[in-house]
C-alpha cells in the first residue's frame, strides 16, 4: 500500500520513506483526482445540454477597472491568515506534519502572530494593486453564462459542502463521547464518510443552483455519471492508502476463481492505520499488514461504479424524461452498496431487532427513492 508519496517512489526509484514527501498523502491525491473528473464529466453534459437549448443563459455584467470592497479586502486578509497561520506551523512542526498533514491542516493548531502578519501582507498588496485602478474608466460589459460556464463555482461548492457532509455523517456513525473528542473528530483529518458526502454536495449544489435559478432537475442528470465517476477514483484512494474501508476477513478461496489470488483476498501491506501484524524487519512509519487476509471491497465497488457509469453514460441520451437518468443512478447506486456491505467492515446499528450500518440504511432509501421517483416519472412522461 501507498500511504503516501514516499512509498510510491520507494517502489519505482528505490528513494526512502516517510521522507519529505510523505506530506502528500495517496488517499489526498485520488479524491483530487476524483473531484477533477466528476467535474469533467459534469461539464461535458452541461454543455451538451445547453446545446440542445435545456439551458438557457443567464446575463451577468462584469465590470472592469472596479476598484475593490471592502468584501476584496476581508477574503485577501483571511487567505493570508491562513497561509501565515498554518504555514509557519507546518514548517515549526514537520514531523507532525508528515504524520497527518490533513490533520494539521484541518485543526486549530497554528502560529497567531504570522497568521495576523500574512492577513496585513495580502491585504495591503491588494491595496497597493488597487491603486493602479485610481483614475481608470469603469467598463461594465454583459456575459451570457451558461451552467457549463460556472463549473468551477459548483465544483467548489460541490467539494466544500462535501466534506462537511462526510464529517457530520461520520460522527453521527460513531458518536464521541465527550465534547473535548467531538471537537477533536470535527477539526481531524480523518473520518470521512462517502455518503455522508455525496448528500452534503447534493445539498450545496441544490442551494448555488437555485440561487442562480438554473433548473435543477436536468443539472441532476447531468451529475449522476460525473458522480459515479468520481465515486469509483475515491474509492481507489482507499484501496491503495489502505484506509480502513476493506472487507471482513476473506473466506477460502473457490476452485473456480480465475483471477488474480489478490482479488480475492488481500492484507494491505503498510496499510495508512496501522491495523493488522507487525511486519518483519520493518522499519518505516506503516509497517503493518492484516493476517487472516480481507476481501479488497474497495476494489470492487471502483469496478461496478465505473460499470454503473457505463451504464448511465450509454443511456443517458435515450431517456428524454427530465430526472429518469438521477434516479436510475440512484437505484444502481443503492443496490450496489447496499449488497457490498454484506462482505464490508462497517459499525452495526440496531434498530427493532435487526442488525444494519448506517450505509445499509442509506442504501436502501436511495434504492427505493430511485425506483419510485422512476415509475413517477415514467407514468408523468407517458401522460
Amino acid at each position: 500500500m501507498y500511504p503516501d508519496f514516499s512509498y510510491i517512489f520507494h517502489d519505482l526509484f528505490g528513494t526512502a520513506p516517510d521522507n519529505w514527501a510523505s506530506i502528500f498523502k495517496t488517499f489526498g491525491l485520488l479524491l483530487v483526482l476524483a473531484i477533477l473528473a466528476s467535474s469533467r464529466f459534469l461539464f461535458i453534459e452541461l454543455k451538451r445540454k445547453a446545446a440542445e437549448g435545456v439551458f438557457q443563459p443567464t446575463p451577468v455584467n462584469r465590470v472592469s477597472n472596479q476598484l475593490p470592497g471592502w468584501g476584496d479586502y476581508l477574503s485577501n486578509a483571511l487567505m493570508g491568515f491562513f497561509i501565515g497561520f498554518k504555514g509557519v506551523y507546518a514548517i515549526g512542526h514537520f514531523s507532525e506534519l508528515q504524520a497527518d498533514a490533513s490533520g494539521v491542516l484541518l485543526s486549530a493548531k497554528g502560529e497567531w502572530w504570522a497568521g495576523i502578519l500574512g492577513a496585513l501582507a495580502l491585504a495591503g498588496y491588494r491595496y497597493w494593486e488597487s491603486r493602479k485602478l485610481v483614475g481608470k474608466p469603469q467598463v461594465t460589459e454583459t456575459l451570457n453564462l451558461y451552467p457549463h460556464d460556472r463549473i468551477g463555482d459548483i465544483t467548489l461548492i460541490a467539494a466544500l459542502s462535501g466534506v462537511v457532509g462526510a464529517k457530520i455523517f461520520s460522527i453521527l456513525e460513531d458518536p464521541p463521547a465527550t465534547m473535548t473528542e467531538l471537537w477533536k473528530s470535527l477539526f481531524s483529518g480523518s473520518g470521512l464518510t462517502i455518503y455522508g458526502g455525496l448528500i452534503g454536495g447534493f445539498f450545496g449544489v441544490w442551494w448555488y443552483l437555485r440561487r442562480h435559478k438554473i433548473p435543477f432537475i436536468h443539472v441532476l442528470d447531468a451529475v449522476a455519471p460525473a458522480l459515479i465517476v468520481g465515486y469509483g477514483v475515491g474509492r481507489l484512494g482507499c484501496h491503495f492508502a489502505g484506509d480502513g474501508d476493506w472487507g471482513i476477513v476473506a473466506a477460502a478461496q473457490p476452485s473456480w476463481w480465475f483471477l488474480p489470488d489478490w482479488l480475492w483476498a488481500y492484507d494491505y501491506p503498510h496499510n495508512i492505520i496501522n491495523e493488522g501484524t507487525l511486519l518483519a524487519n520493518c522499519a518505516f512509519d506503516y509497517c503493518h499488514y492484516l493476517s487472516p487476509p480481507v476481501y479488497p471491497t474497495p476494489l470492487y465497488e471502483s469496478f461496478f461504479a465505473f460499470t454503473i457509469a457505463g451504464i448511465l453514460w450509454s443511456v443517458r441520451k435515450r431517456l428524454k424524461v427530465p430526472g429518469m437518468l438521477f434516479f436510475l443512478y440512484l437505484a444502481l447506486n443503492g443496490f450496489e452498496r447496499f449488497w457490498i456491505e454484506k462482505i464490508r467492515v462497517n459499525i452495526p446499528y440496531h434498530i427493532g431487532g435487526l442488525e444494519a450500518t448506517q450505509a445499509e440504511i442509506i442504501a436502501v432509501l436511495l434504492f427505493v427513492i430511485g425506483i419510485v421517483g422512476m415509475i413517477v416519472l415514467w407514468r408523468r412522461g407517458e401522460r
